[in-house]
C-alpha cells in the first residue's frame, strides 16, 4: 500500500466558490503531491500490480509514452510505446492480472472511425520500451453518421473498466443542450474489430462540469464503478454484466471545481484522482475517500 495512507489528517478544500481550491478541514480530498512540470495534461492514471507505480499518459497533442511515478510524484520512467501513436490517449486501466491498456478513443467531434483499445506488455518502471500486443478495434451501435447532428453528440469517451474479458466504455457527452445523458458501451477484451454494444443510457445530475465524464474505475470486487468529472464523483451499484439500465448512481460533491482527467482506486475506500495543470489551478494527485 503506497505510504501516504499513512500522512496525518486530510487536508480538506473549501466549499466557497470563491476559494475552491483553498485547504480547509470541511472535506475529504487531499492534495498529495504536485505532477511533475512535465505532466501538464495527464489524462488517465493506473496503478502497478503491486501499488508502487503511478502509471499515467497525457492525452492528443502529447508524447507516446506511458510515465510512471512514485508515490511522492517523482518521475521513475518515461517509456515510450514503440509501436502506437497517441491520436486521443484518454485513460488507462489495469486488469487483475496486472495487464495495462490505454483507452485510444478520445473523439470531441464525434467523428473518429479509428477508435481502439490498446493493451501493452509493461510490467514495470525498469523497462526501456513498451509495445501493444492486443488491439481491440470497435465502432459505436447506434452511430450510424460522423459526426451526428449537434444534440446527439454522444459518442466522444474517456471512461473504461474492464471486468471479466469485457470492457466497459462510458461516453462523454458534447450535445448542444447538455443534459447529462451518457452511453454505457460493452466491447470483448479481445484482438480484433468490434460492434460496441449499447447496453446502459443513463443520466447524472447537473451541468457539464457536474455530469460530463472524464475518467473512470472499478472496485476489486466489481460491484462498484466511480465515474469522474470535474466537480464530483459519481458511484455506480446494482448493474449486471450485460445491463447496466438499471444502475443507482450516488453523486458525490468533491466541493472543488478543476479540469479533473484520471481516477483510480487505491483500495476499495479511497480513490486517487489527478487534475491537468492550469493557470492558477491543478496540476495534483489527490486521494479522496468514498462513503
Amino acid at each position: 500500500m503506497l505510504r501516504f495512507l499513512i500522512l496525518p489528517a486530510l487536508l480538506l478544500l473549501s466549499c466557497n466558490p470563491k476559494a475552491q481550491n483553498s485547504p480547509t478541514q470541511e472535506d475529504e480530498l487531499k492534495v498529495q503531491f504536485s505532477l511533475p512540470k512535465k505532466l501538464k495534461e495527464v489524462s488517465g492514471i493506473a496503478l502497478s500490480q503491486d501499488k508502487k507505480t503511478i502509471w499515467a499518459i497525457e492525452d492528443r497533442g502529447n508524447k507516446n509514452a506511458i510515465y510512471g511515478l512514485s508515490d511522492k510524484g517523482d518521475m521513475l520512467a518515461k517509456i515510450p510505446v514503440e509501436n502506437a501513436e497517441n491520436t486521443d490517449w484518454e485513460d488507462i486501466i489495469s486488469d487483475p492480472q496486472g495487464n495495462i491498456y490505454i483507452g485510444d478513443f478520445g473523439n470531441n467531434d464525434n467523428n473518429r472511425q479509428d477508435l481502439a483499445i490498446l493493451k501493452t506488455d509493461l510490467k514495470d518502471s525498469k523497462q526501456i520500451v513498451t509495445k501493444i500486443v492486443q488491439t481491440t478495434k470497435f465502432h459505436y451501435q447506434g452511430q450510424t453518421e460522423f459526426p451526428p447532428k449537434k444534440s446527439n453528440l454522444l459518442y466522444d469517451c474517456e471512461a473504461f473498466v474492464e471486468m471479466d474479458g469485457n470492457f466497459y466504455l462510458f461516453t462523454k457527452n458534447r450535445s448542444k443542450g447538455f443534459d447529462g445523458t451518457f452511453l454505457v458501451f460493452q466491447v470483448p477484451n479481445k484482438e480484433g474489430d468490434f460492434e460496441a454494444k449499447l447496453i446502459g443510457t443513463l443520466k447524472l445530475q447537473g451541468g457539464y462540469n457536474d455530469a460530463a465524464i472524464t475518467s473512470a474505475t472499478i472496485n476489486s470486487t466489481k460491484d462498484k464503478i466511480v465515474l469522474l468529472t470535474h466537480k464530483n464523483v459519481h458511484v455506480l451499484t446494482g448493474f449486471t454484466a450485460n445491463d447496466f439500465n438499471s444502475a443507482k448512481i450516488q453523486k458525490i460533491p468533491l466541493n472543488h471545481n478543476s479540469q479533473k482527467e484520471a481516477i483510480v482506486f487505491l483500495d476499495d475506500k479511497t480513490v486517487m484522482i489527478a487534475d491537468e495543470k492550469g493557470k492558477n489551478e491543478g496540476g495534483n494527485m489527490y486521494t479522496f475517500s468514498l462513503k
